[in-house]
């Protein structure tokens, strides 16, 4: 089982935050993954700071592919509503969908992803 690091925890990690020990003991056991929506997000970011290493490294974390299913996006949301999470963005529904189907965990500091792991019974690294 892989662990998916979200952006959250990838931009504490370029800003040497608390998190960096942790993901540094995940990069040298090999377990991180990634996903097309994470590096969508990072690397204009890293482009703009001129950060060609950073990338190509981001490049060659193991990638998991997205297999949206709509319909069980819609699903999620209608479930977070109900729930009264109303702030859950697409992207994160994605990002739970996609570690949900790959059996991975998630790696995130965004509060969103606590309230997923409640609703959806999604699993966190914690």
């Amino acid at each position: 089982m892989g662990v998916l690091v979200d952006t959250s925890i990838w931009v504490d990690y370029f800003r040497g935050g608390n998190n960096s020990k942790d993901l540094d003991h995940l990069i040298d056991e090999n377990i991180i993954v990634i996903n097309d929506i994470i590096l969508v997000e990072l690397i204009p970011y890293l482009k703009m700071k001129k950060q060609p290493k950073v990338i190509k490294l981001l490049h060659e974390i193991n990638r998991i592919p997205l297999n949206i299913h709509w319909d069980e996006i819609i699903d999620f949301q209608v479930k977070c509503l109900n729930d009264g999470a109303n702030g859950v963005g697409i992207p994160d529904l994605i990002i739970a969908q996609n570690s949900m189907q790959s059996g991975c965990k998630v790696y995130s500091l965004d509060k969103h992803f606590r309230l997923l792991k409640q609703i959806l019974k999604m699993d966190l690294y914690e």
